[in-house]
């Protein structure tokens, strides 16, 4: 209420009252106001105690409910490790296994091609030895063909243009 209202409510009160009843109601709106302070005192105090045990109750609720979320957020991180624990374990027997056979691999590609290039040069070998065999019976075929007598033919300096190619036997 603003001073204005206040003012307003105070003649009225005296219009109709008196000055001589004014002190009167003035001591028991003052009796009233108190009463009706211990009045919401008492309610506040009432409802505070009441609420306490249920506060109480709520906290104690509240903390269990914490305790078993911190269980169960433990044990669910125990199981996530030890899977993840096994997962790594697998991952890393089957990287071992793959390089045990990719080894296995190796020296089996490995010892394949040593054999070819072993095969290869021992063919290479006996190729050489059978060119250089056809080659030796070839010289000695040429040798044993060139032991028959054979003409050769000279072309004399002498001789005209047009029998230029006229040649004679040397022999």
């Amino acid at each position: 209420m603003s001073g204005q209202e206040i003012v307003i409510i105070v003649i009225v009160a005296l219009l109709l009252f008196g000055a001589d009843k004014l002190p009167e109601i003035a001591r028991g709106i003052g009796k009233g106001m108190r009463d009706f302070r211990k009045a919401t005192d008492d309610i506040k105090r009432e409802f505070e105690e009441s609420t306490s045990e249920i506060r109480k109750d709520f906290q104690e609720v509240s903390n269990t409910i914490a305790g078993e979320v911190r269980d169960i957020s433990g044990n669910i991180q125990k199981d996530v490790d030890e899977i993840s624990s096994n997962i790594q374990k697998d991952v890393d027997d089957i990287s071992d296994n793959l390089h045990q056979e990719v080894g296995g691999f190796k020296s089996d590609l490995e010892s394949g091609v040593n054999e070819v290039k072993t095969n290869l040069e021992s063919g290479a070998e006996e190729i050489k030895e059978n060119l250089e065999k056809q080659a030796d019976e070839s010289d000695s075929a040429l040798k044993a063909d060139t032991t028959e007598p054979q003409n050769t033919y000279k072309r004399t300096i002498n001789e005209p243009d047009d029998n230029y190619y006229n040649y004679h036997n040397t022999d």
